[in-house]
């Protein structure tokens, strides 16, 4: 029996993951988490096989989060099933620690798959994200300017070029205004743009947009 956690601060999503997940006779969903810091406090008091994981969570959560949690529970396999499509997400994800990637648009047809590899030892990602991964220890003299973000200021440039502000972003990564206003300036720096408008114009030029929360 695979015993699963879901991690995802939309109730609806939870869900219908559970009606997916339903009737399958070696999967049981034993615990749901709403956010980063209800995820830790599962992850430290309950007993299960695969953690399945939000991306994007209010509080801790994105690559912080999955570092924290191998940290502390270095053999939990970590599914993460985003509305990430970019292979960006995906990568930073798989170097953090996650065993395995998958998109919500995906779900219905790779979940069950994706679980079970995980939950045996094995890494589950689309040829996509292992080539970029592949091509990432590769030395390359074109690298794109995002690449070059940690992952802290790569989620902050996530939430900008979606229109958030700097009060909503620090609301929802529980950071201090200050800190978000670093973390912009840091971000300009390194992509040697001038202001949030180059930014959105670099992020659709490179579709790093996306539905995502």
């Amino acid at each position: 029996m695979i015993r699963i956690l879901i991690a995802d601060d939309h109730t609806i999503m939870r869900e219908g993951l559970k009606r997916i997940l339903d009737g399958i006779e070696d999967v049981q969903v034993v615990g749901e988490a709403v956010d980063g810091f209800d995820t830790l406090e599962k992850v430290r008091t309950m007993e299960f096989d695969v953690l399945l994981m939000d991306l994007s969570m209010p509080g801790r959560s994105g690559v912080d989060l999955i570092r924290q949690i191998k940290d502390e529970s270095p053999k939990l396999p970590i599914l993460i099933l985003t509305m990430h499509e970019e292979e960006q997400y995906a990568v930073r994800a798989i170097r953090a620690g996650a065993r395995g990637y998958l998109t919500k648009e995906s779900a219905g047809t790779q979940l069950l798959t994706a679980l079970r590899k995980v939950a045996s030892g094995r890494p589950y990602i689309s040829i996509e994200v292992a080539e970029q991964l592949a091509m990432n220890v590769m030395p390359a003299d074109d690298n794109l300017p995002h690449t070059a973000l940690s992952d802290r200021e790569f989620e902050v440039f996530s939430h900008l070029v979606k229109g958030k502000s700097i009060t909503e972003i620090g609301d929802f990564l529980h950071l201090s205004v200050k800190t978000v206003s670093t973390h912009k300036m840091r971000i300009l720096q390194k992509m040697n743009m001038t202001n949030l408008s180059d930014l959105v114009q670099y992020a659709v030029a490179h579709h790093l947009l996306n539905n995502g929360s």
